[in-house]
């Protein structure tokens, strides 16, 4: 296979900016938190359909698949279409569903984190079908639903449940311009203890659940700093994150009292290991504390139910990687420089592709992950401009590396 026309490809990525802000403006403007991500599924599809793809499904889950090509070499790009919450109005400077737009950037909420990935994407497809590059190859370009509750979800439903096992995948989280390669994982734990209650007059006659518990939450703060470290990945670590009890009366003793770990797991950590360092600090075992792994079964939109554990394994492709070396290849050609390779600081739906699956997954996306879940969220035309042009020439230098 002969390589692409790099320039025309950047060409074409540049005259597609007005029509790719226009499409991220119309995501942006439709609220689509986790499970309720259905209208903007249909804003996708209508673009899809405009642009030429060749086929376009919705699967029981509510994921979008958008077909480019008919070759057997089939590479997947992935965005997840779901969003957080807007959290305090007041922190923001403008709407963050209207939005904004100046020369330079594009506001709202889900523009980095990661509609804008979407909108890059598709307009890659068009690029693709406009210079007839998928002879070789198909493309299958994915809108994914319920990564910001369940990251990888999604793909695990895509993978054992639709059979769709792409040679490797490219994800298009943020990346602050850089290839990424890897990330931490992360498990969502709880810890629970039990107690006696007795009326707060006389403390002595109970047994303080929460009293256990601060002995126990002083043991996790310190087991986060001797966390294992990786020279890649960087440190395992651990937060406290919620705090619930349970008591007859503000005038009893506490008989009940659980918190939430969010548990950070870099190379070589799993859950075993997590769930056991909680269970065996000494608090712990003097409380007699039930530590156990979340597990997430919320309805996505279309009301279907796939439950899994709420474990996300670490991930690493390897720098040298076919997927990793094309993706690199093709930034020198279209941008000349050199590419700054790296990794996500927080989860993707790599976790599910790569590390559960061993799916390779590149990551190059539009944004900044300090753009993720902040107020005053925006992303960047260049951007959404270099990361279209890298996802239509892609492909082809992949295959031409065999």
């Amino acid at each position: 296979m002969s390589t692409p026309d790099f320039e025309k490809i950047h060409e074409l990525a540049k005259q597609y900016e007005p029509e790719m802000t226009r499409f991220l403006r119309d995501m942006v403007a439709i609220p689509s938190e986790s499970c309720q991500e259905e209208k903007v599924v249909q804003r996708i599809k209508e673009e899809m359909e405009k642009v030429g793809f060749d086929r376009i499904e919705i699967d029981p889950m509510g994921n979008i698949l958008g077909y480019i090509g008919s070759g057997e070499r089939l590479i997947a790009f992935d965005a997840h279409i779901d969003t957080v919450g807007v959290g305090v109005a007041s922190n923001w400077e403008f709407d963050p569903y209207q939005g904004f737009e100046d020369k330079e950037c594009i506001g709202g909420r889900g523009t980095s984190d990661q509609e804008g990935g979407m909108a890059s994407m598709v307009y890659a497809g068009k690029i693709i079908k406009d210079l007839g590059l998928a002879d070789d190859y198909t493309v299958v370009m994915v809108g994914t639903v319920q990564e910001e509750d369940c990251d990888g979800l999604c793909w695990q439903y895509i993978i054992r449940e639709l059979g769709l096992k792409p040679e490797f995948v490219v994800s298009t989280e943020p990346t602050d311009g850089g290839i990424y390669r890897g990330q931490r994982g992360r498990m969502e734990i709880r810890v629970e203890v039990e107690g006696v209650s007795a009326h707060g007059s006389a403390p002595e006659r109970g047994d303080n659940a929460i009293f256990k518990m601060g002995r126990i939450l002083g043991e996790l703060e310190e087991l986060h700093t001797r966390l294992k470290d990786d020279d890649f990945l960087g440190k395992g670590s651990l937060t406290v994150s919620e705090i619930f009890y349970t008591s007859p009366s503000r005038c009893a003793v506490a008989d009940g009292c659980a918190i939430s770990v969010d548990r950070r797991l870099t190379a070589g950590e799993d859950a075993d290991l997590a769930i056991s360092q909680i269970a065996e600090l000494p608090a712990a075992r003097e409380a007699g504390a039930r530590v156990t792994m979340y597990t997430y079964d919320t309805p996505s939109y279309t009301g279907l139910v796939y439950p899994t554990d709420c474990y996300f394994p670490s991930w690493v492709v390897p720098e040298d990687h076919p997927a990793v070396q094309a993706t690199a290849s093709a930034y020198r050609s279209l941008f000349g420089e050199e590419p700054r390779i790296d990794k996500w600081t927080f989860s993707t739906n790599g976790v599910a592709i790569t590390g559960m699956h061993n799916i390779p997954t590149v990551g190059f996306g539009p944004g900044k992950e300090a753009q993720a879940h902040a107020p005053n969220e925006r992303t960047w035309k260049a951007d959404l401009v270099r990361c279209a042009a890298l996802y239509a020439a892609l492909p082809g230098v992949y295959l031409a590396q065999d």
